[in-house]
């Protein structure tokens, strides 16, 4: 089970590489394979390489285990797989293209109020 801690970690370290319009969607219920999609894009497929490196390097910092990373090749699509939580960095044309969001309608987005 993840803290609430190390998902906003997670979306602090996609943010220093300047990954935008990051969502993390609450998947608890609807998914049998995760709890949480993080889904982030970056605007080219070395911005998608350099998210993807930051993330694999310091999420076990913050104790988020990657157990796999998927696509990095060719990164227009990156899935890092973090067991709870699975992590999509995205060119642009692939995320409007797949639009995970639609299809994962019923999840509810996550939001962290900072005081």
């Amino acid at each position: 089970m993840l803290t609430d801690d190390q998902l906003q970690g997670a979306i602090t370290l996609v943010e220093e590489k300047k990954g935008r319009e990051a969502i993390l969607l609450d998947l608890k219920g609807i998914s049998m394979v995760t709890d949480y999609f993080l889904i982030v894009t970056g605007n080219s497929t070395t911005q998608v390489k350099a998210i993807t490196d930051n993330l694999t390097d310091k999420l076990p910092a913050l104790g988020v285990t990657v157990l796999r990373v998927e696509g990095l090749q060719e990164a227009k699509w990156v899935l890092v797989d973090c067991g709870d939580l699975v992590i999509h960095i995205m060119t642009p044309d692939q995320r409007e293209f797949y639009n995970l969001e639609r299809l994962w309608g019923d999840a509810k987005p996550v939001s962290f109020t900072t005081t």
